[in-house]
């Protein structure tokens, strides 16, 4: 199965070399455009609509690089300044607050020598796959077609029998490693757009005080969501049933002298009814904090987790230590919910959790091997786990193209104490 999800990934990063070079040409006329709308920028109504189209493009062009860049497992965060309310668009205003940014110039300055790295790693990402999948066609021409054949045209130099069937091991070996070595030249060509597209040291610091006021209202708010659903369990469900148990064990005192009988039957239906109630408090004790987690800490719980599903799960931890408690109940319930999502719309055979832990950073993946399509804009489910790691400066990054395999990878900052006996 990682044979297969290896595969996979070279295969997806093969096309995203394809589509990356693509990319990579128009930028070239993409920067002419936004170069001739800056020129013609003091020209009254047109110029300075122009220039914001063009700056639009410019932007659309950086965002499919970023979105490349995190199917490639590399971050990019958006770095521009939030558009002002009262900027309508093609006003003095709007035309400042574009010009002023200073990731509009990183993103121009970036269109150049990003269509050179670009052009030149995602030939190499398909080159070389491309040359090891003709080398292992050039035995089967041979078979069918006999004489009349075109190696010298796909510029493998075979004339003879003997050659093409020494060409199939060796178009073998070259595809396996195109495809091996295609995820890192993915990885690189984003590195390198890294250096100009991702925010600035200011820009970060803006965007995290940005982002700790929305979490910081996200966590509020599920705060006070979360106290409502205890509320509303415990009114539903342990506090009527007590009720119940206190109105039946009242009923059986004033007949315990008249009929005995009947009374021992109802404090028969009380017992029960405290069973029950006692059955709905430890499940929304599970709800709050599972007492698996807290025997047994992240891993046994997340290995728990695995045995109850429908899918053969593997579970691989390298954890030796114990995390704090808030963060470890987020994370078992971010592993919990990916996992839910998978046993639910993916039609997967297997699946897999890694979980590790290096220099201060814990490290999740949960993968399977179903359809892909996973889409964390669409549902509630994968949005859910951001919304979670959030209050926990995590992140969340979802890689799962049609056809799978579907890779969900989750980053949290923390430390971890000793291991507990």
């Amino acid at each position: 199965m990682m044979l297969r999800h290896r595969l996979l990934t070279g295969l997806s990063a093969t096309a995203d070399g394809l589509f990356a070079t693509v990319l990579a040409v128009l930028n070239v006329p993409v920067l002419v455009l936004w170069v001739a709308s800056l020129v013609l920028s003091p020209v009254p109504l047109l110029g300075a609509e122009l220039l914001g189209v063009s700056t639009t493009v410019v932007r659309w062009r950086t965002d499919l690089e970023r979105h490349l860049g995190r199917r490639a497992g590399v971050r990019l965060g958006r770095p521009y300044h939030p558009q002002p309310d009262d900027a309508e668009i093609g006003s003095r205003r709007w035309l400042r607050w574009i010009i002023t940014d200073p990731a509009t110039w990183r993103d121009v300055a970036w269109l150049l020598p990003g269509a050179l790295v670009g052009v030149i790693l995602g030939l190499v990402t398909v080159a070389i796959p491309a040359y090891g999948l003709v080398g292992t066609v050039l035995l089967p021409l041979w078979l069918f077609l006999g004489d009349v054949w075109f190696g010298y045209a796909l510029f493998w130099p075979t004339t003879n029998f003997a050659e093409a069937w020494l060409a199939l091991p060796v178009g073998l070996a070259i595809l396996a490693g195109g495809l091996a070595v295609a995820p890192l030249l993915r990885a690189t060509d984003v590195r390198f757009a890294r250096l100009l597209l991702a925010p600035t040291r200011a820009a970060e610091l803006r965007l995290r005080v940005a982002h700790l006021t929305t979490t910081r209202a996200d966590a509020m708010d599920a705060q006070a969501a979360e106290l409502r659903r205890i509320e509303r369990d415990l009114h539903d469900g342990a506090q009527a049933r007590m009720v119940s148990v206190g109105m039946t064990i009242g009923l059986a005192e004033r007949l315990v002298h008249r009929d005995p009988s009947a009374a021992l039957k109802l404090l028969a239906e009380a017992r029960a009814a405290s069973t029950a109630a006692l059955v709905d408090l430890r499940h929304l004790v599970r709800g709050i904090h599972p007492p698996v987690l807290a025997e047994r800490g992240l891993e046994g719980a997340v290995r728990a987790l695995a045995l109850s599903l429908p899918v053969r799960t593997e579970v691989t931890s390298d954890l030796p230590g114990r995390l704090d408690t808030p963060v470890e109940s987020a994370v078992y319930f971010a592993v919990a919910e990916a996992l839910a999502n998978m046993a639910r719309h993916s039609r997967a055979r297997f699946a897999w959790v890694t979980m590790r832990h290096l220099d201060g950073l814990l490290s999740l993946e949960v993968g399977d091997d179903g359809g892909g399509g996973a889409d964390a804009t669409r549902g509630t489910g994968l949005s859910g786990i951001v919304r979670r790691l959030d209050a926990f400066d995590g992140t969340m990054t979802v890689s799962s193209p049609s056809g799978g395999p579907t890779v969900v990878t989750m980053e949290v900052p923390c430390a971890l104490s000793s291991r507990r006996t």
